[in-house]
Formats: structure tokens, C-alpha cells, sequence
């Protein structure tokens, strides 16, 4: 097979050396070039284009965000966003994913050649699943929120309170991984403010899911927020588990609640989607939805596996609009999945099943 092509864009020339090195040391993967910001790299890539770029967002001359913008116009190509533990770094990293990057390595101000170092596997995976990725032009947001509601909009007072009663008890998990942020968006945006309560695990670094969690906040009609320990499952709200922490339903009475736990990584992954899904499968059964989305690897496959057991509704995206068809082909394979559905079903599934 042929090596994974990558050009690394950062203005730091020990992150342009270290991860060079790291990369390079991968099986299967080609350091084409290193460029110390988007203008040189552009004439680069003019002559030679790579199948990956690892892009940097804070840089002189041009930001990576308007990099990666002219990119997905002239050519889409697999984008993983480098980025500071910084709140400007953060927030401009939101951006990129909704711009098209597909997934994000962190790097810290300080103490940045060791942690690379001890980041490397990391840096790899990531660049491994940006290279099965399925890159497209971006919709515009307006595009993304088109998609019709399922739910029957009768009289808004008469709707809401038969909605609120037949969704108490009714809980949707959502689990995704690279692509995930843009499909998430597609999903929540495009659901009526009367929908069940949603509990969703997307693998992402730790800091990052608070700004995304307000970015999705901005453009939806349902609340969205990092879950912290405590917080209700209640209709029109969805709590995204925060990077770093893994994130179980539990049940209070007749109350759904989330609890933020530590924890070592599980499939590599914390948060992990197989912990939130065996417990929604717990305590919920079959007054679950669940939908294992686009991204690399098997994590929440054995998960999705164990809510069908337990009665649940269970389902996966389908390979065409995938990302990448890591996660719910694998889920199909164990037969977790009772059914694969396209992207823009998904937030019609959510919708129905809160109507029942």
C-alpha cells in the first residue's frame, strides 16, 4: 500500500521537527513536506498535494482557518487541527472542525518537545484516521438546519406537554469519533426544541468540549452543555461528556442523571462510548435510542451491542455518509445495530422515537 502523505504547517520549527520525527518513525506514513506557515506551504502543495495536512491555527501571515478554508475550496483534503490548550486556541480549533478539519491534536505552551514526544502515538492515530477520512465541501449552516422536523407540530401547547409526558423516561445516546463534530451538528441542529433528553460521547481532547458544547449551544433550538456530575437527562437538553472524563447514566428515582467519572482510557478513549452505552443499556433498556456515528475504530460497537440486549433501539450511520466507517461498520459486524441510516435521517430517528 502506499505511505499516508502528510505536510506539517506550524510556525514552531520544534513541532515542525518533533512531530516530522514522529511521523516519520510511523509505519506507512510519509513526511512530504514541513512548512512554516500557509504561504509556503500553498506552493508546496501546488506542486506536490498530500494526502493529510497537520495544520497549525494561530500562525503570521495567514491563520489556519483561512488556510484550511482555501483548501476545502480548491481541493477538500483531510485536515488535522494542532492546536494550543489555550481559550483563543480552543475557540479557533471549533472553528476549523466547522470549517472541515476532521479532528484535533492538542500541544501545550510549555514543555512541548516532551510532550510530542509522549504524544507520538496519538499524533499518529490521528493522521491515520484523516487519512480513511471522507472529506467534503462543508454545507452552510443555513443547509445543515434545513432539514425538516419529524416530530407532527400541531398546537405548540398541546404538543409540547404530550411531547414532555411521552419523553420523561425516554433517553437518546449519540456516540462519534473523527467527523463527528460536523455530523453532531447536523443531527442537533436540525431537532425540534420538544425532543428526549440526549446524552452524547464525542472523542475529543480535554478543554475542547466546553466550546464545543456552547458552539452547538449558539446554533440550536435544544440546550446544549457539558454535562458535569448530577446534571439531569430532561427533554430538550443534550450533555456532551467533557474531554478527559468519562461519562455514565445513572438513575435517581425516576430521575435520569449523568455522572462525570476518571477513570483509565477504555479502547483507547476517555471519554469512551462503551461506558455510556453499557450504562444506558443498564438503566434505561428499552426506553433507550442509541446511534453509533461516523469515526475510527470499534469503541461503543460492544456497547451498542449490549442496549440491544437490553431492548433498546439501536442504530448506526451508514457508510456513504460517514466520515469515516470505522465505528458503525463494526457495530453492523457484531450485529449491535438493528439498522444503518444516512446523516440526515438521524435527527428524524430522534424525533420519531421521542413521538412514540
Amino acid at each position: 500500500m502506499k505511505p499516508v502523505r502528510v505536510i506539517i504547517v506550524d510556525d514552531s520549527a520544534t513541532v515542525r521537527q518533533v512531530v516530522a520525527a514522529v511521523l516519520g518513525a510511523a509505519q506507512g506514513i510519509e513526511v512530504m513536506a514541513v512548512a512554516s506557515d500557509p504561504l509556503f506551504a500553498l506552493g508546496k502543495m501546488q506542486r506536490d498535494w498530500p494526502d493529510v495536512v497537520l495544520l497549525d491555527v494561530e500562525m503570521p501571515r495567514m491563520d489556519g482557518i483561512t488556510f484550511l478554508k482555501k483548501i476545502m475550496a480548491m481541493r477538500p483534503t483531510p485536515v488535522v487541527i494542532c492546536s494550543t490548550l489555550t481559550q483563543a486556541g480552543t475557540a479557533t480549533a471549533m472553528e476549523a472542525l466547522s470549517a472541515g478539519a476532521v479532528s484535533i491534536v492538542t500541544k501545550p505552551r510549555l514543555g512541548l518537545k516532551q510532550f510530542l514526544l509522549d504524544s507520538g502515538e496519538d499524533i499518529v492515530s490521528a493522521v491515520r484516521a484523516a487519512a480513511q477520512a471522507r472529506v467534503r465541501r462543508p454545507l452552510p449552516s443555513a443547509a445543515v438546519a434545513a432539514v425538516p422536523p419529524a416530530l407532527p407540530m400541531g398546537p405548540a401547547h398541546d404538543t409540547q406537554m404530550r411531547a414532555m409526558h411521552e419523553t420523561t423516561d425516554k433517553v437518546v445516546a449519540l456516540g462519534a469519533s473523527t467527523g463527528g463534530t460536523q455530523a453532531l451538528e447536523a443531527v442537533l441542529s436540525a431537532l425540534p426544541r420538544v425532543c428526549p433528553g440526549i446524552v452524547v460521547v464525542q472523542h475529543m481532547p480535554e478543554k475542547f468540549t466546553a466550546a464545543f458544547a456552547a458552539r452547538l449551544d449558539a446554533v440550536c433550538e435544544v440546550e446544549v452543555r457539558e454535562a458535569r456530575s448530577g446534571d439531569r437527562v430532561l427533554p430538550g437538553r443534550v450533555l456532551i461528556a467533557p474531554g478527559g472524563h468519562h461519562m455514565q447514566l445513572v438513575r435517581s428515582g425516576a430521575q435520569y442523571q449523568v455522572a462525570v467519572l476518571d477513570g483509565p482510557p477504555v479502547n483507547r478513549h476517555r471519554p469512551s462510548v462503551d461506558v455510556l452505552f453499557r450504562s444506558v443499556a443498564r438503566y434505561a433498556g428499552a426506553n433507550a435510542l442509541g446511534v453509533l456515528m461516523t469515526g475510527m475504530g470499534d469503541d461503543g460497537a460492544r456497547g451498542l451491542k449490549a442496549m440491544r440486549d437490553a431492548g433498546a433501539t439501536t442504530l448506526a450511520q451508514d457508510e456513504a455518509s460517514s466520515v469515516v466507517y470505522g465505528m458503525p461498520k463494526e457495530a453492523v459486524k457484531l450485529g449491535a445495530a438493528q439498522r444503518s441510516v444516512p446523516l440526515g435521517a438521524i435527527s428524524l430517528e430522534v424525533a420519531r422515537f421521542g413521538a412514540r
